[in-house]
């Protein structure tokens, strides 16, 4: 598998050391990173803004997602709205946000992904079926030409609802460091397999720098 694999009984707390250091490290004095969804990003992104609120000049990041569910920003099942009420709202600050909407369609969020260049970070999980950020085994966004950085996509398998964007394989490796944060018991069977080499969406995932946070349970 691609990237360093650090198995940690805090995977939230990895998620924010490593989010501070890369922060830290930034080579320009923008800090671009994309968000994630799901149970875990979402406690990561609270021990984010508990721990860093200060560490942080929140003033200096700008806010990307890695992926959005084809729903309204107040819907539960927004990861804008995940991002929101878990980390931008608690840290109160930011250069800039930048949600998916699929309405404006991917070639819009093409554009400021590619005036962007590069992501600082971006954090993605893992489904118990191998895919990451909306990027399904199977699906036709797992093949999109290297020039396409962002597509729409949706589970060939109907098991995970709503239409998506995402960014493509070529749009993540668009970044100097990928994290992925992997927890529960659940994700152990998907874990293994890409640790083993499995063609799972997140064994394909390449970046200039990828590291995995584990907890004891999903690494088996």
């Amino acid at each position: 598998m691609n990237g360093d694999v650090l198995i940690s009984p805090d995977v939230p707390g990895a998620f924010s050391e490593c989010v501070v250091e890369a922060w830290r490290a930034r080579p320009r004095e923008r800090f671009a990173i994309a968000l994630s969804g799901g149970d875990t990003a979402r406690q990561c992104y609270e021990r984010l803004a508990e721990e860093a609120s200060e560490a942080i000049d929140w003033w200096t990041v700008d806010f990307y997602w890695g992926d959005e569910r084809c729903v309204p920003a107040d819907h539960p099942d927004s990861n804008q709205l995940l991002g929101r009420r878990s980390l931008l709202e608690r840290v109160g600050a930011a250069n800039s946000v930048r949600p998916m909407r699929c309405e404006d369609g991917p070639e819009a969020y093409q554009l400021l992904v590619g005036e962007l260049g590069y992501f600082d970070v971006v954090h993605l999980g893992l489904g118990p079926d191998g895919h990451t950020a909306s990027l399904f085994p199977q699906s036709p966004a797992l093949d999109a030409d290297p020039g396409q950085l962002v597509a729409l996509s949706e589970d060939p398998s109907g098991r995970n609802p709503h239409r998506r964007m995402t960014l493509t394989l070529a749009g993540i490796a668009r970044s100097r460091l990928v994290v992925f944060t992997v927890a529960g018991a659940q994700k152990a069977d998907a874990f293994r397999a890409v640790r083993a080499g499995a063609d799972l969406p997140a064994g394909r995932v390449e970046a200039e720098r990828i590291v995995w946070f584990v907890d004891p349970d999903a690494a088996g």
